[in-house]
């Protein structure tokens, strides 16, 4: 009985205390020029739109946990193609989370980012050496690098890559963000 008391009594403590944490949370929101790009090396290149939102938690200065969404639209264009029927097209759904590590300089900081996800949607390599087609869920590796910008790092300009082992091709974009602080 007294175990059962000083169990109850641990578990009512504990649902009062708050941990800090997390120090800021906030929604960032990138927007940029999307591309896939086949693991072979070829000249096969689709481009097009990519857009994502993340929900920023602060644990310091230097590292944030962001679980992420986004959309990447990417298609070869036929003009550029090097043979009549050589593809990299990707249009996908991207969802995961990653951590980022930023050096917090003042008014530019640089930062690297990675994770895990899974993109859902249809992808298509098609080069000399594979021919992949494929659609639904698949595993994708996140990986970023770039810069904070402002004397509150709320703007970032940043090279975002999707890695997609089981299409053999990779994703990502050059894009600009915007983050929005949220009131806790």
């Amino acid at each position: 009985m007294k175990n059962t008391l000083l169990i109850l009594l641990i578990i009512l403590a504990s649902a009062q205390i708050n941990a800090q944490l997390i120090k800021e949370k906030s929604i960032d929101v990138s927007v940029g020029f999307g591309y896939s790009v086949p693991y072979d090396d070829v000249d096969i290149t689709g481009s097009g739109f990519y857009l994502q939102g993340e929900f920023v938690l602060t644990l310091s200065k230097w590292i944030d946990i962001r679980p992420y969404a986004g959309l990447i639209l990417a298609k070869t264009d036929e003009n550029e193609q090097i043979g009549a029927f050589f593809k990299s097209n990707a249009n996908a759904f991207l969802m995961g989370s990653k951590a980022r590590f930023t050096i917090p300089i003042p008014w530019i900081a640089p930062y690297l980012e990675s994770g895990i996800g899974a993109s859902i949607g249809s992808f298509e390599t098609l080069t000399p050496f594979t021919n992949i087609d494929k659609n639904g869920l698949i595993l994708h590796i996140p990986f970023s690098l770039g810069l904070e910008l402002g004397a509150k790092h709320n703007f970032d300009i940043g090279f975002t890559y999707y890695f997609h082992p089981s299409v053999e091709q990779f994703s990502g974009a050059a894009a600009i963000g915007v983050s929005f602080p949220l009131d806790n």
